[in-house]
């Protein structure tokens, strides 16, 4: 199995960051593959609304890393979402590359490419904004059928500067249990997939 990551902070390997490898050390444990994709110091470009992707099983458009990112995210059995708080707010790359991702998969309904992967979001805050980034990125999971995992608290861990986020010790605690809760899911659904196949 594995677990995909999107990392859509505009730093690399700061406080979002931190918090999706907190959530891997629990996935690792079990034995479960991780990768995280991290869009600092690059742009994705937002949806042009042409509808040229029906049919076709992927975005028209080639000159950014969507492509190759919405490819691993049809491949992974989990799917972490990760973005800072920006002006209350997922941050732009997030946003564009959540639109894009909706507009795919509505245009290829029949591909079903997300249904009973299980997802998972967390985020990183200066102080306020967190349930709505939070939010925003969940409303994805929903729209494809999607399994998602809760905590003992909202994923959320405050920090402003790099490294801030690693002094939120309930915030990766919150973190530490997000990855535990996504092992057990992974593997029930496993279960639930092996004896259907079996069934059959």
């Amino acid at each position: 199995m594995k677990v995909l990551a999107i990392n859509a902070s505009a730093r690399k390997d700061g406080n979002t960051a931190i918090l999706i490898n907190t959530v891997f050390e629990e996935l690792d444990k079990a034995g479960i593959e991780t990768e995280m994709v991290q869009l600092s110091g690059n742009t994705i470009k937002p949806c042009r609304a042409c509808w040229a992707c029906s049919g076709q099983k992927n975005c028209v458009q080639k000159k950014d890393l969507f492509q190759e990112i919405f490819e691993k995210m049809t491949r992974a059995d989990g799917i972490i979402l990760g973005s800072p708080v920006y002006t209350a707010n997922i941050s732009a790359n997030m946003q564009a590359f959540l639109e894009r991702a909706s507009v795919v998969t509505d245009m290829n309904r029949e591909e079903n490419w997300f249904r009973y992967k299980v997802g998972a979001a967390v985020t990183a805050a200066r102080r306020g904004g967190a349930l709505n980034t939070l939010d925003a990125m969940y409303h994805f999971f929903m729209l494809q059928n999607m399994f998602v995992v809760g905590s003992s608290y909202w994923a959320m861990a405050y920090g402003q500067m790099p490294g801030d986020a690693c002094k939120d010790e309930e915030g990766l605690d919150t973190m530490r249990n997000l990855g535990r809760n996504m092992v057990y899911l992974l593997y029930a659904l496993k279960e639930r997939k092996d004896k259907n196949e079996k069934g059959h």
